[in-house]
């Protein structure tokens, strides 16, 4: 089967380099590979055009501003001329048979992901093996990578496992059905995690093969940018991570839930409205705000000080931030089905840890109440107090990009 890697580039193309020629060294040279050139600076255009690869598609952002591998990926799927496509990273490095032993076990309304191989450089985990051949393109240890890998594949040979991680492919069709990657988290990251939920939820089977390798240096694309040292992190990350975490948040009221092999665990969201008093300043707000539908505060400066949040925050988001925050008498609340009601000045610690785990609350108590129990009423939590009027788990909603 003849597939088409999706490549995102940001001045990678030393990376970039290694990853191309491990593709055309262990594969047919039918597989199409598509290289989404970010603006770079490094030349990377111009090597690629040198190349004369007719499997290879080329494309530019000559905008001069970069876009990010969140938008970049979805135009490397719609560029690629097959059925099937694989996201790959251009810090990345196959082994012999890789599509082989990934779409053995592909199918429609499947997503398969490849086994990483990865130096040190993060905690371990069962989704992935940790070795070390080298942590720069330039000290690579290939002939060590490849003999790992054969010995691996025997080893492993058609074995599978339950998750997901990068690289992964899949059909192009069902990619689009669900809209593909979310452009809420452009430019990076947590795109990823946010598909790999929505995956879940659309009753894709998601899974991984142990017996096609990939060699991962990491980071290199968009975290760690520093051409000499390995886990420094470039000056606009934490602000990016810290933005887009939010934003995930802020569409799932809740965090990145995954098992130990990096299968989505997925917390149900609620229709769920906060009410806030005493709130003093929009720090407070910050820390409360995205785990809700809808929040409301009741302060002696509220329009200030929702003023000042939406003129803070929306710069940061393509959601509209006046229709998640305002203040109390602006709207009818009827429509939200859980509401929460807080005064700042009584909140401990374990009330604030609370906040953050709502949801996981409401969903155990879900769990808990016989079907035929009525789950409407009052309960105190600490000192939060949480009506019910309905628990509809409002979920599927989130499966395609558009209809939150």
């Amino acid at each position: 089967m003849k597939i088409s890697f999706i490549v995102p580039s940001y001045n990678n193309l030393r990376y970039l380099k290694s990853a191309y020629h491990s593709i055309r060294t262990w594969e047919d040279e039918d597989h199409e590979i598509v290289v989404l050139d970010d603006a770079s600076v490094d030349g990377t255009v111009e090597w690629l055009k040198s190349l004369e690869d007719p499997n290879l598609i080329i494309w530019e952002n000559e905008t001069g501003k970069r876009l990010g591998h969140t938008i970049t990926y979805d135009i490397g799927v719609d560029l690629c001329t097959t059925e099937v496509f694989s996201i790959f990273h251009a810090d990345m490095f196959i082994g012999p048979n890789y599509v082989q032993n990934l779409v053995k076990h592909l199918d429609k309304n499947k997503v398969v992901a490849a086994t990483r191989i990865e130096p040190p450089l993060h905690p371990s985990g069962k989704e992935k093996i940790t070795r070390d051949f080298g942590v720069w393109p330039e000290d690579f240890r290939e002939d060590d990578f490849i003999k790992f890998v054969r010995e691996e594949q025997e080893r492993s040979k058609d074995q599978t496992t339950r998750g997901v991680f990068a690289p992964w492919a899949m059909y192009k069709e069902d990619f689009l059905r669900i809209g593909g990657h979310d452009p809420l988290f452009a430019p990076f990251p947590f795109e990823d995690s946010d598909i790999f939920q929505r995956f879940v939820l659309a009753g894709y089977d998601v899974l991984q093969s142990r017996d096609a390798l990939v060699y991962h240096l990491t980071c290199r694309g968009h975290k760690w940018t520093d051409d000499k040292i390995v886990n420094k992190v470039d000056d606009s990350w934490e602000e990016l991570e810290r933005n887009a975490r939010k934003n995930f948040i802020r569409k799932w009221n809740s965090w990145i839930m995954n098992d130990e092999y990096h299968y989505p665990i997925i917390i149900p969201k609620y229709n769920t409205c906060l009410f806030v008093e005493n709130i003093e300043d929009v720090a407070q707000l910050e820390n409360l705000e995205p785990w809700f539908c809808h929040t409301v505060i009741d302060s002696f400066d509220s329009f200030d000080l929702v003023a000042m949040y939406l003129y803070k925050e929306q710069p940061d988001t393509l959601l509209d931030m006046s229709e998640r925050i305002s203040t109390k008498g602006m709207e009818e609340y009827s429509d939200y089905g859980v509401k929460i009601y807080i005064d700042l000045h009584q909140m401990t610690p374990e009330d604030y840890n609370n906040i953050g785990r709502m949801n996981l609350i409401l969903q155990e108590l879900h769990r808990n109440m016989s079907l035929e129990f009525n789950l409407s009423g009052e309960y105190q939590l600490g000192n939060i107090k949480v009506q019910i009027d309905s628990l509809d788990n409002i979920t599927d909603s989130l499966i395609v990009v558009g209809e939150t």
